[in-house]
């Protein structure tokens, strides 16, 4: 453990932890910045070194060569970490040391020379620190989802809902695995890729049928894949159905696009594949056995799609740390708050007015309840939830610049990470902030051509009309408004301003609120009227 000299961790309001995963092909560190106040957290680096520990020799040991590669990468990552004020490494070692039968030599080796404590876990551990990773990014619905980690060595199936892991299961057939194992030529024979098929349904039996077992009858059940592989994948896919890219986090994919890709992937020589830019040369040479394990669970469990996580493992640790200090106190408050808690934590990243936000929210608030058939028809609070976000974060682009800090606050929140949001959402959020001034969306605006369907474009316009009547009406430090009145006489709006005392001139902000009647005649054909 490493710890600050004299001053317990959990004293301080914020602490950096750091995660090592030595898996099967890589081995990753993550350093994660821990929030007291939120009870979350937020990841502030992260490193991979393709280490291939899963190249053993002929009785199954670990090579000494793929040994000095870990023992090298740890050394770099402890440095880094102690460069850095990380206050605690927490790590864990999966199939290809667990298998090993100098597995244990290894581990006592790393602490020995390196000074960092290993833990080895089990199948069925390693299982429930991804649940607990994919807790911590992914906003769970009512539901219950198969998760699929898909590493060099093993593939965890995982069945849960976001108050618990039903099953937890793990098999010994991996990306590296089969590669090993299975395929030493330049390209892979119709005859072969049929027979790798049939030896990963054999080897996922087991699994699929404990998870088919526990799953309850009408529920409904999502698939979310995790892992390089399913990254790898997405990007592929993303490619080649010619979309823009995009974060991979919340990217959804059909079986049919991933079955396209990898009929590709079996025609091409791996010389090519290894030509493809979002693949590196190592993933390259996975690529195929990992799609191969992806497209068999999904026919098995009967998914035609997907969602992708890009957490897992590493994560999952430093969830499981803050589970056993008692900083959250199981895994459902994880779900209950992620998407306010990663807002807040955004808000506070690029020192967002909280008072001031807080009084336009309310404002906001009033304005959406008295605007129903008016302004918007949204029925199931869905947009409200999108107006309330928008309105934490309108003002964080202020952070780089005063200056059109509509764009810059978009820019950020494009590039931020919203856990809990899909990108889709993410996209709308930051577009519901770069309209609430100025200008109406154009077609050229990168904004408006991420958003994905006509309803998703009228979401934006109605949220950003309502945050541009609440924020043109925050013109002081202190607030005056105590509510707002708003009645539909014909085609006329008339929005009433009420002071909390009659002494109070709100000349400013009815002016300001005056400013908005043009957007407001553009977008609803309405003549405003301030009283």
């Amino acid at each position: 453990m490493i710890q600050k000299k004299g001053l317990s961790i959990l004293q301080e309001k914020d602490t950096l932890v750091a995660s090592i995963d030595i898996g099967t092909n890589s081995t990753h560190l993550l350093i994660a910045e821990i929030n007291l106040d939120l009870k979350t957290f937020s990841i502030k680096f992260t490193d991979k070194s393709t280490t291939r520990l899963g190249e053993k020799d002929e009785e199954g040991n670990l090579t000494e060569e793929s040994i000095q590669r870990v023992l090298n990468t740890l050394k770099r990552f402890k440095d880094y970490c102690e460069s850095n004020g990380v206050n605690q490494i927490v790590t864990a070692a999966t199939s290809a040391v667990r298998e090993a039968p100098n597995g244990r030599d290894f581990i006592n080796r790393v602490r020995s020379d390196i000074g960092i404590k290993i833990e080895l876990v089990s199948g069925s551990e390693e299982a429930r620190l991804i649940y607990l990773g994919v807790l911590s990014g992914t906003a769970l619905d009512d539901e219950s989802y198969v998760i699929i980690d898909i590493g060099g060595g093993s593939t965890e199936l995982i069945l849960a809902d976001k108050k618990d892991a039903i099953a937890l299961t793990s098999s010994r057939v991996g990306a590296v695995r089969l590669k090993n194992d299975f395929l030493d030529s330049e390209s892979i024979s119709e005859e072969r890729s049929n027979f790798l098929r049939t030896f990963i349904q054999g080897s996922l039996e087991p699994a699929v049928g404990k998870i088919k077992r526990r799953l309850q009858k009408g529920k409904t059940v999502s698939m979310i894949a995790t892992s390089g592989t399913a990254i790898s994948l997405g990007n592929l896919i993303l490619s080649d159905l010619g979309q823009p890219k995009q974060k991979m986090h919340g990217y959804k994919f059909r079986k049919e696009s991933l079955k396209i890709v990898l009929d590709k992937l079996i025609k091409m020589p791996s010389s090519e594949i290894k030509k493809i830019p979002s693949l590196s040369e190592r993933r390259a040479e996975i690529i195929i056995p990992g799609a191969l394990i992806l497209n068999t669970s999904m026919n098995m469990l009967d998914f035609n799609e997907l969602t992708i996580s890009e957490r897992a493992l590493r994560e999952g640790l430093v969830v499981d740390w803050m589970l056993r200090k008692g900083i959250i106190k199981n895994e459902f408050n994880i779900q209950s708050n992620i998407r306010k808690t990663t807002i807040v934590h955004q808000a506070r990243k690029f020192g967002v007015d909280k008072e001031r936000t807080e009084k336009v929210t309310n404002i906001a608030f009033q304005i959406y309840d008295q605007t129903k058939n008016i302004f918007h028809s949204d029925n199931d609070s869905k947009a409200k939830e999108f107006l309330w976000a928008a309105c934490q974060l309108y003002t964080c682009g202020k952070y780089v610049n005063i200056s059109s800090y509509h764009k810059h606050s978009w820019y950020l929140i494009q590039n931020c990470e919203l856990l809990g949001y899909s990108q889709s959402e993410t996209n709308i959020i930051a577009s519901v902030v770069r309209y609430h001034r100025k200008n109406l969306p154009k077609k050229r605006h990168d904004s408006w051509q991420s958003m994905n369907s006509k309803e998703e474009k009228t979401l934006v316009l109605e949220m950003s009309l309502i945050l541009r009547l609440a924020a043109s009406l925050d013109q002081r430090p202190e607030n005056l408004i105590s509510s707002i009145k708003i009645k539909l006489q014909k085609n006329i709006l008339l929005i009433e301003l009420l002071p909390f005392k009659s002494s109070h001139d709100l000349l400013l902000e009815r002016w300001n609120l005056e400013l908005c009647s043009k957007v407001i005649k553009e977008q609803k054909n309405l003549e405003l009227k301030v009283v």
